[in-house]
């Protein structure tokens, strides 16, 4: 056989091979939550497109279980039961080779990696399947805050702040409320977890404390009053209950006394 006819025969068989490429041209994509979230997909195909099969799944951030999105197959099509009537094709799909979604009201467990995956018999070889990560946006809740510890002078205080929800998750910082003014809080702040400690508190650090747990999308706050009378209050709690065990003691001692008389002088009489 003569080169030429050899480099026809490869030329044809090159031609012959036939392969599928599906393309995501953004691979993250950020979305405030209950806002609609557009899921890009194209791909090329080289044989007609009449076994063509179109397939979303989310893989979610909070499980390892795939839950199907939508599914296409021959004209006729399927959502997934968790977004029945959230999800809406963009564009003829056997006309545009453009296999796009949108979701509409996203939810933090709509979170994860999604993956557009195109079949089409006999264009097997190539990349069949993309995939796209999707973070939803969500402002913090409103806060808790709460006081921890013995409110009184040279005695460690823990002021504690914390958000439910918030994606990507908040991050907390304290202020001290001064005749209207909010100035830094003393102590140190773990800005994580939302902790204040306040080592060695005096007089000077009463007052207002305002907890601000912010992300990207917004903030919430909380305050919580830090005062000498919440101690007093306690002391007096304690005072109250020291006084009450030793009137117990006290009718204890005499019921016990006056019974013992009475047996004794009972005794003496029969």
């Amino acid at each position: 056989m003569s080169p030429f006819k050899t480099i026809i025969i490869l030329f044809s068989v090159i031609g012959c091979t036939v392969s599928i490429w599906v393309t995501v041209p953004r691979k993250v994509v950020n979305v405030t939550i209950g806002q609609t979230a557009n899921l890009q997909c194209t791909f090329t195909t080289d044989v007609p497109m009449t076994n063509l099969l179109v397939q979303w799944n989310l893989y979610p951030k909070v499980s390892l279980n795939p839950e199907e999105v939508f599914y296409y197959q021959s004209g006729e099509q399927q959502i997934g039961k968790q977004f029945e009537n959230r999800v809406k094709v963009l564009t003829a799909i056997n006309a545009t080779k453009n296999a796009s979604i949108s979701i509409s009201n996203m939810q933090s467990a709509d979170a994860g990696t999604y993956t557009c995956d195109v079949r089409n018999f006999p264009d097997i070889s190539g990349q069949a399947e993309a995939s796209v990560v999707v973070n939803v946006l969500e402002k913090p809740s409103y806060p808790v805050c709460a006081i921890h510890g013995d409110i009184a002078t040279g005695h460690l205080v823990t002021l504690t702040c914390h958000s439910s929800k918030g994606s990507p998750a908040p991050s907390y910082t304290w202020s001290w409320i001064d005749q209207g003014v909010k100035r830094n809080a003393l102590g140190y702040t773990n800005p994580s977890t939302g902790t204040l400690y306040i080592r060695n508190i005096s007089q000077f650090e009463f007052g207002t404390y305002q907890c601000n747990a912010s992300n990207a999308v917004g903030y919430s706050i909380c305050t919580v009053e830090l005062s000498s009378e919440m101690n007093t209050g306690a002391i007096v709690g304690a005072v109250i209950g020291a006084l009450l065990a030793v009137l117990f003691i006290v009718l204890l001692v005499w019921f016990i006394t006056h019974k013992m008389k009475k047996e004794k002088y009972a005794k003496a009489n029969m």
